[in-house]
């Protein structure tokens, strides 16, 4: 399905996405990008940001031409003076912030203990859990925070999307991205609680397997697997997780609420 470029107004409140701004993290690929190409269409205002300069180039190319502003940040999520030093600029660069997609993430799979016949091979290394849990959790969390006290200040309320994941609920070799994941489902639903007194609404998406690189990179093997286990039979595409993320935009009774884009799959 191919959303359109005009206004999309549901319900009273319902945000105008033109002209506003919204800040996207890990917008240099994937989810990231195509939510960033879904906006701009719309005539939104930008800030990209990533960690990888290149790929975050390339997303601002895509997104010209539409009207809108748009500005590329290179940054790590998990920097706390960096964070707020970006969303300063932000703040500055565009006049305000309206909204947040908390997109930015990385994988780092493993076991937590591999045994073979009872003897240990491997475990999961603390760094292999610390380098998730920062981008995953405290990147949100740090991002979440500072769109949160702009929005606030500006008086002009918000919506800030944060991106979980099926593996909220636990999978196999994902200790640190599931428990990442499960973490930011519950931030969600308590920023929803304490923001909304200041016109700021908080929602999830909780995407199955998308079609993306982190997911190309999974042994073809594997990948079979869990295709064979989704009930619609197939990977979602970046597409369909960025219309989720204009149907929380535009609805604006959704609120403290993981909407799960999964094809039926659960884990």
């Amino acid at each position: 399905m191919t959303i359109g470029s005009g206004p999309l107004l549901v319900g009273r409140n319902a945000l105008d996405i033109r002209d506003k701004t919204f800040i996207i993290t890990g917008a240099g690929q994937g989810i990231g990008r195509e939510m960033a190409k879904t906006l701009a269409r719309h005539k939104a205002n930008l800030a990209i940001i990533d960690r990888d300069a290149s790929t975050l180039e390339e997303t601002l190319e895509r997104c010209a031409g539409w009207g809108g502003m748009i500005k590329s940040f290179r940054l790590d999520v998990a920097d706390e003076p960096a964070v707020e030093a970006a969303f300063r600029s932000i703040r500055l660069a565009f006049g305000a912030v309206d909204g947040l997609i908390n997109n930015a993430g990385v994988v780092s799979d493993a076991l937590l203990v591999k045994a073979v016949d009872h003897k240990v091979q491997r475990k999961m290394s603390l760094a292999e859990f610390n380098k998730v849990i920062a981008v995953d959790l405290i990147g949100v969390f740090l991002c979440g925070r500072e769109a949160a006290l702009h929005m606030i200040e500006g008086q002009r309320g918000g919506v800030i999307i944060n991106v979980s994941s099926i593996s909220r609920y636990g999978n196999v070799g994902q200790t640190n991205y599931s428990a990442a994941k499960a973490g930011v489902a519950a931030m969600t639903v308590t920023w929803a609680k304490e923001l909304a007194r200041h016109n700021i609404r908080v929602a999830g998406i909780a995407p199955g397997f998308v079609d993306t690189r982190m997911v190309a990179g999974i042994p073809s093997k594997i990948r079979e697997k869990i295709v064979s286990g989704i009930p619609l039979r197939r990977l979602a595409t970046p597409e369909e997780i960025s219309h989720a993320a204009m149907f929380i935009l535009q609805n604006d009774y959704f609120n403290g609420r993981v909407l799960e884009v999964d094809g039926g799959l659960r884990l």
